[in-house]
């Protein structure tokens, strides 16, 4: 369904096993995805996401073993990035930064859930590490934004759970864009926030909800989208860029965010071979 809507590169991560043989099954699945189908796939490891029962009460213990299975992980080749889900359901700023240690042992870059109920100072956290992105953002404020913009940290706003959660707190949408942290915008697809697969219409919820513009938005789901996941050589349509494009029956990209419920595709390239 994703590729229907234009997708080319997904990022997807795990969090959802919460022990070892099922986070590696998460991500030796979706290993498989990009291997089997037109579709680069990037895998994050997220296994410091939520706190399994068996852990009540012990969540240093948990971080413990989690990043034991990411060494793990790593040798078999199944992580490009790491996360953590640092706030106030999630896990403390110093049991993300344990988390972090570990990735950066490892030679894997970062990224972090940061500040989407309460503000635990995740973004300025990150930005230390040189996360490629800090996802969500509702509650960041001024020391989180200029840690990202000093970092070159991605915004990655996902209006989508913004709107299944019936959250009222927008994202300082002013401030990241006049710090100039570049912005990107992602499905989330998830089944207890954002159960969507479709990059248009989050296109625009982007403009509805958080007022972007829809070149701001347009930016966010390529170049900005594409800089989120470390990859730079796609995003854009340049000489020695990935030939990844999809073809619109459309007369202007605003068109792509005014319209929610459509899907204009009228062609989707994957490495430069049409009709994949």
């Amino acid at each position: 369904e994703m590729m229907e809507h234009g997708t080319t590169t997904v990022e997807i991560k795990s969090g959802y096993g919460l022990s070892q043989a099922h986070e590696a099954r998460c991500l030796a699945v979706a290993r498989r995805l990009g291997a089997e189908l037109p579709l680069a796939v990037r895998t994050t490891s997220l296994a410091a996401h939520a706190l399994p029962d068996e852990y009540a009460g012990r969540a240093d213990d948990y971080i413990d073993d989690a990043i034991g299975w990411l060494a793990g992980q790593h040798a078999q080749g199944l992580v490009d990035a790491v996360d953590a889900f640092c706030d106030s359901i999630g896990f403390t700023p110093a049991q993300t930064r344990r988390v972090f240690d570990a990735a950066r042992a490892l030679g894997l870059p970062v990224k972090l859930h940061a500040e989407q109920l309460t503000n635990q100072h995740g973004a300025a956290l990150a930005a230390r590490y040189g996360a490629l992105s800090c996802d969500h953002l509702e509650h960041l404020d001024g020391q989180g934004v200029a840690a990202m913009r000093a970092s070159g940290t991605v915004a990655m706003l996902l209006p989508g759970a913004f709107y299944f959660l019936r959250e009222t707190k927008l994202p300082p949408i002013d401030a990241l864009r006049g710090a100039g942290v570049p912005i990107a915008i992602a499905t989330d697809h998830n089944p207890g926030s954002s159960p969507t697969l479709s990059l248009l219409l989050m296109l625009n919820m982007a403009c509805t909800l958080f007022r972007l513009t829809p070149e701001e938005a347009f930016a966010g789901v390529t170049v900005n989208a594409a800089r989120a996941l470390g990859l730079h050589d796609r995003g854009r349509l340049a000489p020695g860029q990935r030939a990844d494009l999809a073809v619109w029956d459309a007369e202007h990209p605003r068109e792509l965010a005014y319209r929610f419920g459509a899907n204009p595709l009228r062609e989707r390239v994957f490495a430069g071979v049409p009709g994949r």
